[in-house]
């Protein structure tokens, strides 16, 4: 449904990191910059972050990012920790959602609910 989705971050060069890192786990890569806007994908940039504009606050923002299997949530938890985001929850199975959704959920440096999933069985 969604073609990309684009969030604004307070410290561009931090979120840069963070996703940078993050996001290799999971097969994705920066693929375009613009400067104030970096576009992140596999094959297209489908997720783009930019420098705050103006004033306000922003609201806590829930992302699910898809990994290819289980290890790739692993290593998308593992990265983020090195990269030192606080962890909502470690890997593990979520039967409440189905039995074989298997994700981790970690904040990015804006406070944003960060998650990798994978649907298929081990």
């Amino acid at each position: 449904m969604l073609d990309h989705l684009g969030i604004q971050v307070r410290d561009l060069a931090a979120s840069t990191a963070f996703y940078d890192t993050v996001l290799a786990a999971v097969g994705a890569k920066r693929m375009l910059d613009y400067g104030e806007h970096i576009g992140y994908g596999a094959t297209k940039p489908d997720f783009w972050i930019s420098a705050v504009a103006g004033e306000g606050t922003a609201q806590e923002a829930h992302i699910a990012f898809t990994a290819p299997d289980r290890a790739a949530v692993r290593a998308f938890h593992d990265a983020a920790v090195a990269a030192g985001a606080e962890v909502l929850h470690a890997p593990r199975v979520w039967p409440e959602y189905h039995p074989t959704y298997f994700g981790a959920f970690v904040r990015d440096p804006d406070g944003n609910n960060v998650e990798a999933v994978c649907h298929a069985p081990e």
